[in-house]
């Protein structure tokens, strides 16, 4: 639990240092990709899914990880006598924490859910605030749109019957899901600059040498390559990029976000009344 507290203090302190930091690409992004050779386009892509593999792998582990478990801990210490002993839904005794689990846990919490909103943040970065209003937002959206959907919050977790109480995991996870998505925003800005393009220098291959963590789900790196390709293929066309780059397609993304906030919130608060009113 110390070592967990240590890699939590370390992502917040993340945050507060580079959470004012965009992601910062080493090209000039006034250059049309259209009249880019598709070498460079192709290595471009490489780029942005180097910074998205890093910022949500290093949040993962820092804060989605290390954060939820003591989050665990946490909760199964103040649900009194009758919880301690009991198994949770991944058949873990409530009370006992182990090193394999920790490490379990972090590992696997960091490959997905720490890779799934590192590839998300890219993507929609452009439609989000400058700064560390970003990260706060993104953070606000995997609160409002996943996090009662897909992880921390599900209504049919039964671990909410058993840990608890309700107001404290409500309180304690929806915490965590927004630091994380502010600790995925302040890494990518920060590690942005100082990544460069993929070439053959050997700096330049250690910089994306975070790739390799990819190997454990080395499926994923099928679609990954055929989004790559369409993405290089898409951006050949002329106009494709200055169209993405537009204010419209800007307001149009934030239009969209904003439709899926409001979609999302009734659930949301659904929810979390439901696991407010539950717990030992």
């Amino acid at each position: 639990m110390g070592v967990c507290g240590l890699l939590v203090l370390v992502g917040l302190t993340a945050i507060v240092r580079w959470g004012r930091l965009d992601p910062k690409p080493p090209w000039s992004t006034s250059d049309p990709a259209d009249t880019a050779p598709a070498g460079v386009v192709a290595r471009r892509y490489v780029w942005y899914f180097t910074v998205a593999v890093v910022s949500g792998v290093t949040s993962g582990i820092l804060v989605a990880g290390a954060g939820g478990r003591l989050a665990m801990r946490l909760l199964a210490a103040t649900a009194g006598d009758a919880a301690q002993g009991r198994l949770t839904e991944a058949d873990e005794v409530v009370g006992r924490i182990t090193v394999g689990g920790t490490i379990g846990f972090i590992v696997f919490t960091a490959l997905f859910f720490g890779l799934a909103t590192g590839a998300l943040y890219l993507l929609i970065r452009r439609w989000l605030p400058a700064g560390r209003l970003g990260g706060v937002t993104f953070g606000a959206l995997l609160l409002v749109i996943a996090a009662t959907r897909i992880e921390p919050l599900r209504r049919d977790n039964p671990d909410f019957d058993i840990v608890g109480p309700g107001w404290l995991s409500v309180a304690v996870f929806a915490t965590l899901v927004v630091a994380h998505g502010m600790a995925v925003a302040a890494v990518a800005g920060r590690y942005s600059r100082t990544l460069p393009l993929l070439s053959r220098r050997a700096p330049s291959v250690v910089a994306h040498a975070p790739l390799l963590v990819l190997g454990p789900v080395a499926p994923v790196l099928v679609p990954v390559a055929a989004v790559g390709a369409l993405a290089v293929l898409a951006a050949r066309l002329r106009g494709v990029t200055a169209a993405v780059r537009s204010l419209r397609w800007t307001v149009v993304g934030r239009a969209v976000l904003v439709a899926l906030l409001l979609v999302s919130a009734p659930g949301f608060a659904s929810t979390v009344a439901d696991i407010l009113g539950r717990g030992p």
